[in-house]
């Protein structure tokens, strides 16, 4: 089965609608309409400089919409995907009372509810049950905040769109719940179509029963459409017929359902209008915009979004995920467009799509800046302007043009993209925000950066280009690192290299380009591509406190920030400065996992020194993709096994040779294809084939199992 020609862009422009619109909401969540009118009146752009607020946030809706979806890719792109299959998908990917969901408590939040059902083994759909969870708590919003994916990949099928939003909503939701979310998954399939907007409802809602309430209820507002041409008036009428004394719950469906509905019929088929009546309606703005946005964004594609106000350029396609696959926390709309699009063609047995050879950034789609912006330090304010623009590109159609202004000596263009946390007031402001920041680099050294680049004919001068990033010090402050430059004449090109340096066991902050001119030159490079690849090269210590006379100074935060900490005890890790090792893990149920690293690490080795103090069982693991998805080498008191964490354990290879407490061991964990090797203290101990060869790549791990347990001398290191 093909698929349209426009579909990547379409899926981008549904992407971008959703993050614009969320970010567009977010503000003002929880406010009224007479709250948002008397303060703003009605909403046509964004106010988050208004409320002091940063633009780009974590969000639950947008963590869970691009989260959740994983499932499909996680279990072979397979219209055979269970609710179960999802549901393990939670598993995986949610830290516990950190990630995705509002953690309020079993019987007063619904996802932490289900979270909880679910991790106590009960199994969708009874996790999400009317039965189980009583029809206030399964019928609120949760579901259909989450669902516009599963229609992104099911293009002109509203069918298959609602079927797969059936299977995802029921793992924490039932009821009227799973018929709003199967109406927008629905809606969301048919904007690829379907023109009409009222033939998109009628096909949507035959997609749910005619006798429940959110069935009643459209038929309803489209009759007060119908005579009414007044959305303030027609919304009057939603919080009287449908108000939160009806529909009781931290934040029902229904009357924020109605609100999406209400902004699709007033919306006057205009992605501005759209929005704008959503969130002036006030009550859960962000969820509801983010599914309006992404509707509108794929009905009326990237011309759409561009033909009101400039939403594109502060978001930059910037985006936020954090999960417990702490490497795929920083993300652009680029990127998830692709991964969706990816399963939709696994789906119907097309090749995925790898634009420019598989480049991580690539720039094919118009617009796209994948996070590029302009640094604006006190040397570069204001020397570089950035712009998606046709050409300059020998594998693609497009490039990113980097216009560079008077770059008299000592005066530096920099552009650049987050590949971590951006900065410590960005941190800081998440920490005390209800959706933390996890996030592991996406660069770390010892990859290999690639980039090409291509000069504008019309330059006047030559410039000298170099690949350069910043990394966080001792200090937490940004440092600046950076390869050869090379000079680039008017009219030519570039391939660049660079072997990213250890950074004294500091995250890297952003990767970009510097642009260096003599005699005031201006002009503009093309960047085609920018990539990187290989195997780490690193040390993970304790990095040492720059001012010793402060004995008991806190050392730096972002060493710690780099590791996803999914652990009952996570908050002590490395508490106090006279501890003498690097990483204390205690977990006081189960297993419990440090994890950094990128699902594009394939074959490496992960080195430590253990020492048990009171535990059941640890060890370290690599290709960590999540909490129940990695290869990992445990140790307990009678024995030492290789194993997969997959769908379940599963023992790859063992000996009855276990470890004692209070001791140090050498642990070592080699994975290259499908093959693992074993070491402690320096002898090959077990190897092991997985057959299935299940998990190509992945970070790594240090594992604690109901205990406590020391780390010291972590590394990752390539496979010799």
């Amino acid at each position: 089965m093909t698929l349209q020609s426009d579909y990547v862009e379409r899926v981008y422009a549904g992407v971008l609608g959703k993050i614009i619109a969320v970010y567009l909401g977010r503000p003002i969540e929880g406010w009224s309409y007479e709250q948002i009118m008397k303060r703003f009146g009605e909403i046509n752009y964004y106010v988050h400089e208004a409320l002091g607020e940063p633009l780009i946030v974590t969000d639950d809706d947008l963590s869970g919409t691009f989260t959740f979806v994983r499932a499909m890719s996680d279990y072979g792109n397979s219209l055979d995907l269970t609710p179960g299959q999802i549901g393990q998908t939670w598993l995986n990917y949610i830290v516990e009372g950190k990630t995705i969901l509002w953690w309020g408590g079993i019987g007063d939040v619904t996802e932490h509810t289900a979270y909880l059902r679910l991790k106590r083994g009960i199994q969708p759909p009874r996790s999400g049950s009317i039965e189980l969870n009583g029809p206030i708590m399964a019928e609120q919003i949760g579901a259909q905040i989450f669902i516009d994916s599963w229609g992104l990949i099911a293009p002109g099928d509203p069918e298959l769109a609602a079927d797969l939003a059936r299977r995802a909503a029921c793992v924490s939701h039932d009821g009227e719940a799973i018929y709003g979310a199967q109406v927008v998954a629905a809606l969301v399939a048919l904007a690829f179509v379907e023109p009409d907007i009222n033939k998109m409802i009628d096909s949507a809602v035959s997609m749910i029963p005619a006798d429940s309430t959110t069935c009643r209820m459209i038929e309803k507002l489209r009759d007060w459409h119908a005579g009414q041409p007044d959305w303030h008036q027609t919304l009057a009428r939603i919080d009287s017929d449908y108000s939160r004394d009806h529909y009781p719950g931290n934040c029902h469906i229904v009357p924020n359902h109605a609100r999406i509905i209400l902004a699709l019929l007033y919306g006057d088929d205009d992605f501005q209008k759209s929005l704008m009546v959503v969130n002036t309606s006030g009550f859960d703005s962000d969820c509801n915009s983010g599914n309006v946005g992404c509707i509108m964004g794929v009905k009326k594609g990237l011309a759409g979004l561009d033909a009101g106000p400039d939403w594109r350029g502060p978001v930059a396609d910037r985006l936020y995920l954090p999960t417990a696959d702490g490497g795929n926390s920083i993300s652009d709309a680029v990127g998830e467009t692709y991964k969706l699009v990816n399963i939709a063609r696994g789906l119907r047995g097309l090749a995925p799509l790898a634009a420019k050879n598989g480049a991580r950034y690539h720039f094919s789609l118009p617009g796209s800046v994948q996070g590029f912006e302009s640094e604006t330090g006190r040397e570069s304010a204001n020397a570089v302007t950035i712009e998606n623009v046709p050409g300059h590109s020998n594998s693609g159609d497009r490039s990113l043009a980097l216009r560079y202004h008077r770059l008299a000596p000592g005066r530096i263009a920099r552009a650049a993209t987050p590949a971590f946390i951006p900065s410590k007031e960005i941190a800081d402001y998440f920490d005390e925000r209800g959706y933390r920041l996890l996030a592991s680099p996406t660069l770390y050294p010892g990859q290999v950066v690639s980039a090409r680049l291509v000069a504008d004919a019309a330059n006047a001068d030559t410039v000298k280009l170099r690949l350069y990033a910043r990394h966080y010090n001792e200090d937490d402050a940004l440092a600046i690192i950076g390869g050869e430059p090379a000079r680039l004449p008017p009219g030519a090109e570039v391939d660049l290299s660079w072997r990213v340096p250890e950074t004294g066991n500091q995250p890297i902050a952003a990767i970009g380009i510097e642009i260096t001119g003599e005699n005031g030159a201006s002009g503009a490079v093309y960047l085609d591509w920018l990539t990187w690849q290989g195997a780490p090269n690193m040390q993970l210590n304790r990095p040492a406190i720059s001012d010793a006379g402060q004995e008991r100074r806190k050392r730096p935060k972002f060493w710690k920030k780099a590791w996803i900490y999914a652990l009952d005890s996570s908050e002590r890790f490395d508490a106090w400065d006279y501890w003498t090792q690097a990483y204390r893990l205690i977990q006081n149920e189960g297993r419990g996992l440090l994890i950094q690293g990128a699902r594009d690490w394939i074959d490496y080795q992960l080195a430590a020194t253990v020492m048990p103090r009171v535990c059941e069982a640890g060890g370290i693991a690599v290709r960590v993709q999540g909490l129940q998805r990695y290869y990992a080498l445990l140790l307990d008191h009678e024995r030492t096994r290789i194993i997969r964490v997959l769908d379940g354990e599963t023992v790859l290879a063992e000996t009855d040779t276990g470890w004692a407490v209070e001791q140090n061991y050498s642990l070592r964990l080699q994975v290259a294809g499908n093959k693992l090797t074993a070491f402690v203290d320096g002898e090959r101990t077990l190897e092991a084939i997985d057959p299935d060869n299940a998990l190509t790549g992945g970070g790594i791990a240090l594992i604690a199992q109901t205990g406590c347990i020391y780390f010291d001398d972590v590394s990752v290191r390539p496979v010799f």
